[in-house]
């Protein structure tokens, strides 16, 4: 069944993330009607979303980021409590647990290797979040930065698939990949 809230995030290209909660109202100025809260702990969570509320949008908060909550069905609870209209998290079991409550569902997958890409169909068996958030999503630019800012060379690797991927990685500064597919060796 389609969460109600999947309207909103089709009419939202960019959804603002706060990771402090001082930069909140600049977050509230945006245009987007959903608010990832990626920051808070149980003793103000509740006052950030109903600012969020106050402001008229959704407050879709990062369950594992809330400092003081342990990663169990009952932090989900809290949150729902604390008037939360959806979660975020990396741990399929807190989404089961939101989904039971009716809030929007998003699981974050961090995409730093095939293998963390291949394990995500067994992460959403037994309970589909409505969303996945895979991260990073600018690689490349990345890349490009940290080869200009950091001392050393760098080395891509993680999900590279053909000849475009290695171009790329090396085109950003990357001095050479990592590669686990074999089709990539000879290059």
């Amino acid at each position: 069944m389609r969460h109600p809230m999947m309207s909103v995030l089709e009419q939202n290209p960019v959804l603002p993330a706060v990771k402090d909660a001082g930069r909140l109202e600049a977050c509230l100025a945006q245009p987007a009607g959903v608010v990832f809260l990626l920051c808070g702990d149980i003793l103000n969570i509740d006052r950030l979303i109903d600012r969020v509320h106050q402001a008229g949008k959704y407050a879709v908060v990062h369950a594992d980021l809330v400092a003081g909550l342990a990663p169990r069905e009952i932090a989900v609870d809290f949150l729902h409590r604390c008037g939360a209209d959806g979660i975020i998290s990396t741990r399929p079991m807190l989404l089961r647990r939101g989904r039971e409550l009716g809030l929007l569902t998003v699981l974050r997958v961090f995409a730093i290797d095939s293998k963390a890409v291949s394990n995500l169909g067994r992460e959403t068996e037994g309970g589909m979040p409505d969303v996945i958030e895979i991260l990073p999503g600018t690689l490349c630019k990345v890349l490009r930065r940290l080869s200009r800012e950091l001392p050393v060379p760098l080395i891509a690797g993680g999900l590279l698939s053909d000849k475009a991927d290695v171009l790329a990685a090396l085109g950003a500064g990357a001095l050479c990949v990592s590669a686990s597919d074999e089709s990539l060796w000879a290059l």
